[in-house]
């Protein structure tokens, strides 16, 4: 690295950096100089009036017992590599289920990275407190924890960008805006297989996380493909909890099609690798979808002890969000069950930690609950109401599976209460959201790597 014409602040920063240690090592400027250089040379540098050029540098780093990297920038050269242990200490904080104290460390961690000027270590350490938040359901902390990771990634190559916006497209996902979520990994994804760098690990990770909005948008022919090539390249990733991961995507997508037994069978790889990896967020994750597997298929009691157990881990771990998602799932569960009133409950108390921006697609979904138990005690007001906002916080997150069910539901308790033109506008409506399932900002779905 080349200092010529440096600055005057990071000439007299160099200056002062060979100053100390040649008085620390009890050198002479003329013992420090020769012989390829001067004393009075050596005065100059230290005064901060030249600028050293790489040659000097590395003769003086040598002279003085140093790495070039720590005389040209006062890093110790084993610094990063020791950041880089200490971030996947505090990443396997997170993994336990420890978000709190996860945050502290990586907040500490990205402030030292920053005073060290080392951008990628910084990026590392704001991408692991965007997961953080995402935990604890700070979806908008964070959003801009990724957003700061990428731009501290912005002139390195995309691989290197894709799990801070991988995080950033997950957020907004679980914001409810799905459509963004699925521009944000598609657009990646695109510009990955263009510019033919086929990164096995980060093509895994977009491909992991675009099933999740691509199902909640009506398309799941693009969730089974993106399913397909992630499973094709799996096996070149060494990363065993993203390769868990993405079973879990796998199994939802099998589950859609009606392939219970091969979902299951998904879900028992992911939850072995997340028991022998500790995972227990994941790991609660899940028995979360080994609950909605179950009910769909009537065993209700399975289904309830499944659900249970995920929020108790999550629970326990302060995983706000995702713990009011397992609600909505509980929910449905003990209306099916026969226990509407602790359903009504459960589905009561979770509404008013969810808003329009933070969990829109689950708020929805509650409502919508809530006015199927309201229908079946004969309260058809209460029901309208229910269904009716359900649709307002759908509407703006282009789930058209759930907006055409809804519509449905409130078409036919129109028709039933004497309302049929009312009727026919919701039934209408519904077939709107059906007729183009799964559309997304970019239109057709991005092309796939070569295998």
């Amino acid at each position: 690295m080349a200092v010529q014409g440096a600055g005057a602040e990071e000439r007299a920063a160099i200056g002062a950096r060979v100053l100390r240690l040649r008085t620390e090592r009890g050198l002479t400027q003329r013992a420090l100089a020769e012989p390829a250089y001067t004393a009075a040379y050596i005065s100059t540098v230290e005064s901060g009036k030249v600028s050293p050029s790489e040659t000097a540098l590395r003769f003086l780093a040598g002279q003085l017992g140093v790495s070039f990297e720590e005389l040209s920038t006062g890093r110790p050269a084993h610094l990063g590599t020791e950041l880089r242990v200490l971030l996947g200490d505090a990443r396997q904080l997170l993994a336990e289920g420890a978000p709190a104290d996860a945050a502290r460390r990586f907040a500490e961690l990205a402030e030292e990275a920053a005073r060290s000027a080392l951008p990628a270590e910084e990026a590392t350490a704001r991408t692991g407190l965007g997961d953080c938040a995402l935990e604890q359901g700070e979806l908008t902390r964070a959003i801009e924890e990724f957003e700061r990771a990428e731009e501290l990634l912005a002139d390195r190559p995309l691989p290197q960008r894709v799990p801070a916006l991988r995080g950033r497209a997950v957020a907004h996902l679980l914001a409810g805006d799905l459509r963004y979520s699925c521009y944000l990994l598609e657009n990646a994804i695109d510009q990955l297989n263009a510019a033919g760098l086929h990164d096995p690990h980060a093509l895994v990770l977009l491909y992991s996380a675009v099933i999740a909005p691509y199902m909640d948008l009506g398309a799941q022919n693009r969730a089974a493909r993106a399913a397909e090539l992630a499973l094709a390249l799996a096996p070149q990733v060494a990363d065993p909890a993203l390769v868990a991961r993405l079973h879990r995507g796998v199994a939802r997508t099998l589950l859609a099609q009606g392939r219970a037994a091969e979902a299951d069978a998904a879900l028992a790889r992911a939850q072995e690798l997340y028991q022998q990896l500790q995972i227990r967020t994941e790991l609660a994750h899940c028995h979360w979808m080994r609950g909605y597997l179950r009910g769909q298929e009537g065993d209700l009691g399975e289904a309830e002890r499944e659900l249970r157990t995920a929020r108790g881990i999550l629970a326990d771990r302060r995983a706000a969000l995702y713990t009011v998602q397992i609600d909505v799932e509980l929910a449905d569960v003990l209306r099916r069950g026969g226990q509407a009133a602790e359903a009504e409950q459960l589905l009561a108390d979770l509404l008013g930690s969810l808003t329009p921006e933070r969990g829109a697609v689950h708020a929805g979904g509650a409502h919508r609950l809530l006015g199927l138990i309201a229908e079946e005690r004969g309260d058809d007001t209460a029901a309208e109401q229910h269904y009716r906002a359900a649709l307002a916080l759908l509407e703006r997150t282009g789930a058209a599976a759930d907006l055409a069910d809804l519509c449905r539901l409130l078409g036919d308790l129109l028709r039933r209460t004497d309302r049929p033109e009312a009727a026919l506008d919701a039934y209408r409506a519904g077939l709107t959201h059906r007729a183009t399932p799964g559309t997304t900002t970019l239109g057709p779905a991005p092309a796939g790597p070569p295998l």
